[in-house]
């Protein structure tokens, strides 16, 4: 667990602080200016699509004062989804372009309002073609958080994260039951279920049987188990730099909050962990450690962490947080896989020694995990391989 040195330097940065005050993130503010052409022109390899768009695009433009020449590409996702840039006269919008045989729009949609009257700077819905997949949304800038951060310099980043702390916090606060899908095992199953389906098997060429799927069902209902433990609340699931935009408006430092539409009622430690072991940004354990203290602290004040010792032991929070984090580490490495492999998005696995890095990482503290450890060393050749064989490589 934790060793007595380690104890000490987590009371070295609660001392920290506590007296000191770094300065909040400074708002992105620029005078709008139409552009006059568009940038990034659309492409279409539908061409009924492609009509079904242009279709409607001209019926909403006179009811939201669209410029129909300027639509341009703003940015894709993971998922199918891909999103347009349009101008108006005082403003830009976004176009969600989301083919409703692939994707199901409702979630996001309710999510929306969810953050929104939960008092988050969340994309507003103009409208909304439900049948066609096509949403008309308020833009919340093109900066994201991601784009903001000096990763050579963590200690000048913590104002920007300390606001994403706040919004976090304020997005558990809104929480209630039954009002999001719920993370139970089935769902934290299912997600840990694609590291060996598509890594292991797909990406490496291993036969997940016998003794590695012993260690792997064992592994896997030890992590099921200890975050369900932890209190739920809403819970964003992929709240990191890269789904944040920084504040456009010198008088409302709110980050704008985007790809939220798999929100789900679950565990407590899910998000900061998302937020502080990130899928394409890695820091040093000491700044990993500032910011969840931070977070610790702030959570404890209005009542989120009121579960056996968390409020009063941080390291026995930040185990919880390791462990979640560990389900996601497993969850994302079979996603990019995935991604890869089936999707054809080349640039999703260049990441996975990331995540088997922060797989690493954990799986070393612990005694339950040492078995997960030896069997990724092994798959990954990081260390000479002993004892059994775990399928082919």
């Amino acid at each position: 667990m934790y060793s007595g040195r380690r104890r000490g330097f987590v009371e070295w940065i609660i001392h920290e602080c506590k007296h000191s005050h770094p300065q909040r993130p400074i708002a992105v503010t620029t005078l709008y200016t139409p552009a006059a052409a568009p940038t990034d022109p659309v492409g279409w390899t539908d061409p009924q699509r492609q009509a079904a768009f242009e279709g409607w695009l001209a019926r909403i433009s006179p009811l939201h004062g669209l410029h129909t020449g300027s639509v341009r590409v703003a940015s894709a996702d993971a998922s199918f989804r891909r999103y347009l840039r349009v101008d108006t006269d005082h403003a830009s919008r976004i176009i969600m372009d989301a083919p409703p045989d692939k994707e199901n729009c409702k979630p996001f949609v309710h999510v929306a309002q969810l953050m929104q009257q939960a008092g988050l700077q969340a994309p507003q819905v103009l409208d909304w073609d439900e049948a066609q997949g096509f949403m008309l949304l308020t833009d919340l800038g093109s900066t994201t958080m991601m784009q903001a951060i000096d990763p050579a310099q963590p200690p000048a980043n913590l104002g920007l994260y300390l606001q994403a702390v706040d919004d976090l916090i304020t997005w558990q606060l809104a929480s209630r039951p039954g009002v999001l899908p719920l993370y139970d095992a089935a769902l934290l199953q299912r997600e840990l279920s694609l590291f060996p389906d598509w890594y292991l098997t797909q990406h490496r060429g291993v036969q997940v049987e016998g003794a590695m799927r012993e260690t792997l069902d064992s592994t896997f209902a030890h992590i099921v188990q200890h975050n369900l433990a932890a209190p739920s609340v809403f819970v964003h699931r992929d709240f990191m730099p890269r789904n944040l935009m920084m504040p456009t408006q010198a008088d409302d430092l709110r980050m704008g909050v985007l790809d939220f539409q798999d929100a789900v009622y679950g565990p407590v430690t899910y998000d900061v962990a998302s937020l502080m072991r990130d899928a394409f940004l890695t820091w040093e354990e000491d700044f990993v450690l500032d910011v969840t203290i931070r977070y610790w602290e702030k959570a404890r004040q209005v009542g989120l962490l009121d579960h056996e010792d968390w409020s009063q032991d941080f390291g026995a929070f930040y185990r919880a947080v390791e462990w979640m984090g560990l389900q996601r580490h497993l969850k994302v490495a079979g996603i990019f896989a995935r991604l890869t492999l089936r999707d054809g998005k080349d640039k999703y696995l260049a990441d996975a020694p990331r995540f088997i890095h922060y797989i690493r990482s954990t799986a070393s503290r612990y005694r339950e995990l040492k078995p997960l450890l030896r069997l990724v060393d092994e798959v990954e050749k990081i260390q000479s391989m002993t004892g059994y064989a775990y399928g082919r490589m």
